[in-house]
Order: C-alpha cells, then structure tokens, then sequence
C-alpha cells in the first residue's frame, strides 16, 4: 500500500519546469514548491518528462556560471597586473 503523498500532474510539470529553466538546485526547488526530494528526482528520472538529462543539464549550467566567474577573476587579475607594470 502506497503511503506517499499525491501531487497533481499540474504541479509536477511546473516543478519539472521550474527545474529545467531556472539552473537551480533540485532541493532549492522541491523545497520552494514544499515537495519532498525524492518526489522531484523520481519525476525527473522517468515520471512525468521522461527527459533524463535535465539534471545533466543543471549541473552543467552551474558548472558554466562557475567556470564564467572564475574567468571573470582571473581577467580581473591579469589586467590588473599589466596596469600595475606599466602594461
């Protein structure tokens, strides 16, 4: 017997979207709309999108947003070296 709790496919889907477009953490998310973590990765997973590389594709945009800062820092570094040496 089942004991979970019943989300309307509604919900899900504007979770699942909410997910796919925003780049945020799947636990920022389930717990922005107050659903359970589990519940948000098994509808990921092959529920309601069956679209199995939307956390790849999260992971990989927090990875870009990293890697664009820390370019970001390292650009700030080297011109601020050039300028210190007269460059």
């Amino acid at each position: 017997m089942s004991t979970g709790k019943f989300y309307p496919k509604e919900l899900k889907e504007e979770v699942v979207e909410k997910i796919k477009t925003s780049g945020k953490p799947v636990s920022q998310i389930a717990s922005e709309y107050g659903v359970n973590v589990k519940s948000v990765y098994n509808w990921l997973k092959g529920g309601i999108k069956q679209d199995g590389s939307v956390l790849e594709i999260n992971r990989l945009k927090r990875q870009n947003d990293e890697l664009m800062r820390l370019i970001g820092e390292v650009t700030f570094e080297l011109k601020k070296k050039r300028k210190d040496n007269g460059g």
